[in-house]
């Protein structure tokens, strides 16, 4: 049984879908960023770095216990824990690593960049907020244009897909103001109707 540790955020959520689709038994702890749970000398002891998703995985490689942070490293992992949604092939396999990459890099620093700015900044700068939210719309229309003639951000339904859904869900209301996704929204319409995505939504709440 694998320890999710983890709370109600795209990297946390991205984790929890991961687990569900390979259908892996988890079983989540909850960390409350709001109340800094993730401070708590117990967290500090999975990751220094107070920051969520961890998982701890008993049966890890060759038998032994693993603890792994970063939501990009962990997709990896699972995906060749379970042979799933990984490609094997050499130049597929990278192709979606690097649509992987664009979520949990390019997607998520913008959308974390917008949290903080409208959350946790001691001065609210609205002009900063708005450039950060333009930066997200470019690369959601990267995404968007990639998927213009395919169902998939890779060739298959990947870690890719995985990784990018949980950000445009939290950014919904931005895509639907902006008017000009509609690859992105006619793809995240198919993640959203799979059990195992609208499950996983809801892990860490």
């Amino acid at each position: 049984m694998i320890d999710l540790y983890t709370f109600a955020t795209s990297n946390g959520q991205r984790v929890a879908i991961m687990l569900e689709e390979c259908a892996l038994p988890y079983r989540v702890r909850k960390v409350d960023l709001a109340k800094g749970e993730q401070r708590n000398l117990e967290f500090l002891q999975l990751n220094p770095a107070g920051a969520i998703p961890v998982i701890v995985d008993p049966d890890g490689p060759d038998g032994k216990p693993l603890t792994l942070a970063q939501s990009a490293a962990i997709l990896v992992y699972l995906a060749e824990k379970a042979g799933r949604f990984l490609p094997s092939d050499s130049a597929r396999r990278y192709l979606a690593l690097q649509w992987t990459m664009h979520a949990a890099s390019d997607c998520a620093a913008a959308t974390g960049a917008i949290y903080q700015l409208t959350a946790l900044a001691p001065e609210k700068s609205a002009a900063n907020v708005a450039w950060f939210q333009e930066r997200l719309l470019r690369q959601f229309r990267v995404a968007d244009t990639r998927l213009a003639a395919r169902e998939w951000l890779a060739d298959e339904i990947s870690i890719a897909d995985f990784a990018l859904y949980p950000v445009f869900a939290s950014r919904r209301a931005l895509v639907e103001a902006a008017g000009d996704l509609p690859n992105l929204t006619r793809w995240a319409a198919a993640l959203e109707a799979r059990p195992a995505v609208a499950r996983a939504m809801q892990a860490g709440a």
